[in-house]
């Protein structure tokens, strides 16, 4: 049975603000337009969930559609690999990078860092060190390009380096205040450790502009696959849960249907 889109609205919602298409109709549906321009977004999901995927729709659609350059910063996957693993879908990511329209950055190393690191008379702890560097790079690379998309994938190596809740609070203030400094659009996404509904919420989640689950679960003997827009600061959104397909073209979104009637 179909439903009509629900949505969540603040009462002193006021001047709406500018909306980049996420290249997903169904979320962008969902969004009311697309995502608040100029915000951090966190996308949570577990393994296969389609978090890099998204992620690279979202780069392309941008370079694509209206021209706006996208920066990928890898933590995880080598750019080879990724470019790769993106033709599946139709995404010459070569092509786009020989253009500049897109640039992917290999951070992986930076986890990668041994020990503390001396910088004149002074000790840096590997963690710390790892986040300045991480921040200083994606400013310099973001400024060089005059980028208007930031994907960031993934950032749950770096913020596990604070098992301290307030330190890794601090950490990813500072990440999100360097981003906001920037004018980008900027997508992190983070790695669910349990896929269930019922989870523990981390301190990124509460400091983001908005946050995107990817859910997977078990519902009488089937994988399901479900999106919801857990929160988005600054504009009306549908929160119930939708159903999601990983297909040809990428992540599609059914905007209209329930995973529960």
């Amino acid at each position: 049975m179909k439903a009509s889109l629900e949505y969540s609205i603040s009462p002193d919602e006021a001047v709406q603000p500018e909306r980049l298409s996420t290249g997903v109709k169904g979320l962008d549906d969902m969004l009311g337009g697309g995502l608040p321009s100029k915000r951090c977004v966190l996308v949570c999901g577990g393994p296969g969930s389609g978090k890099t995927i998204f992620g690279i729709q979202f780069l392309c659609n941008g370079v694509t559609k209206y021209g706006e350059t996208g920066l990928y910063i890898t933590l995880d996957e080598s750019p080879s690999k990724l470019s790769e693993d993106m033709a599946a879908f139709g995404w010459d990511l070569e092509r786009l990078c020989k253009d500049n329209q897109l640039v992917i950055v290999d951070a992986s190393p930076l986890r990668t860092i041994p020990a503390d690191v001396k910088v004149g008379n002074f000790t840096i702890h590997k963690k710390d060190f790892s986040m300045l560097s991480l921040t200083h790079i994606i400013k310099n690379k973001a400024q060089e390009i005059n980028a208007k998309r930031l994907v960031i994938d993934p950032i749950t190596m770096f913020v596990l380096q604070y098992p301290e809740i307030t330190e890794r609070r601090n950490a990813i203030v500072n990440l999100f205040e360097g981003l906001a400094d920037l004018g980008t659009t900027n997508l992190l996404t983070s790695e669910l450790r349990v896929n269930v509904l019922e989870r523990e919420i981390q301190p990124e989640e509460f400091l983001s502009d908005g946050v995107l689950v990817f859910h997977s679960f078990v519902d009488s003997g089937r994988v399901v696959k479900a999106i919801q827009i857990e929160k988005m600061r600054g504009i009306s959104h549908d929160h119930e849960l939708r159903p999601y397909k990983i297909v040809k073209h990428g992540i599609e979104v059914f905007a209209r249907e329930r995973i529960y009637k």
